[in-house]
């Protein structure tokens, strides 16, 4: 089992594993490392421990050095010229005539690269671009085209809850959202009350959908007919956290019964 500390390079990102070169790391320590693009500026999130070996993704890369304040100048320079890179970015893509947003611009640690992120309706042929930019800020150029759900998390925002999105707090990857899930949890199905400020569904929609999915599977679905105390009828409608189903008997009315006091209607079965 091979011992490893965790490490991320942006609030809310994925958490990689490297191996820790001896050192005994806190969490919060900022540490220079070894990455596929040369070496990061990243911190501390999960201290020295030990993993299984099929959790570890190969090669695994090595911790070079414990940050100094050296180190630490040299990254808050970098990000302060990001912006002013992100803009210079844009001007030259409007002037190549680019349907293109450019939404963030990242400066690899000892200056080699220089990574925009951008995003755009369709594929983009930017690759005079890429020789302008080179040209201009004399290192190599990465152009990364993102999604709506990626633009939010670096962009950020305040959600419909009046809390920081989560993308940009805590989640560090994006699951699949469905519409089902705002179903099953009886939701408006309205675009307006259900999406975030990317466009797409709120990634909130996920956090309680496996209770609502196990509570169901105790239900009938909507729709079923089942016997009651008063009768037969057809359920119309479940509240899965109260395990109680609204069904309207045969003469119209409607009732409400616990999960206890219904049953599957016989002649259903049958049928």
């Amino acid at each position: 089992m091979p011992e490893v500390v965790g490490i991320r390079f942006k609030e809310a990102c994925k958490i990689y594993y490297f191996d820790p070169g001896g050192f005994t790391l806190e969490e919060g320590e900022d540490v220079i490392v070894e990455t596929a693009r040369g070496r990061g500026y990243g911190w501390v999130t999960l201290p020295n421990h030990t993993i299984d070996d099929e959790e570890v993704v190969t090669p695994l890369r090595t911790v070079v050095r414990k940050a100094t304040n050296s180190d630490r100048a040299r990254m808050r320079d970098n990000r302060g010229r990001e912006d002013d890179a992100r803009r210079l970015c844009q001007r030259k893509a409007n002037r190549h005539g680019l349907e293109m947003q450019v939404v963030d611009a990242e400066y690899a640690f000892d200056g080699s690269q220089i990574t925009f992120y951008f995003t755009a309706d369709g594929r983009v042929d930017f690759r005079q671009l890429v020789r302008d930019l080179a040209g201009t800020f004399h290192t190599r150029i990465e152009l990364r085209q993102i999604g709506v759900r990626d633009e939010a998390k670096i962009i950020g925002g305040i959600g419909a809850c009046g809390r920081a999105c989560c993308c940009t707090t805590f989640l560090a990857d994006f699951t699949p959202i469905t519409i089902r899930m705002a179903k099953r949890q009886n939701l408006s199905l309205n675009p307006a009350k259900i999406s975030g400020l990317c466009g797409r569904l709120m990634c909130c929609l996920q956090y309680e959908d496996m209770v609502y999915e196990k509570a169901q599977e105790e239900l009938p679905d909507q729709g079923d007919q089942v016997e009651t105390s008063d009768g037969t009828g057809r359920v119309i409608r479940c509240d899965c956290l109260e395990r109680r189903v609204h069904v309207r008997l045969q003469d119209g009315q409607v009732n409400r019964y616990s999960a206890e006091e219904v049953s599957p209607s016989c002649r259903e079965m049958r049928g």
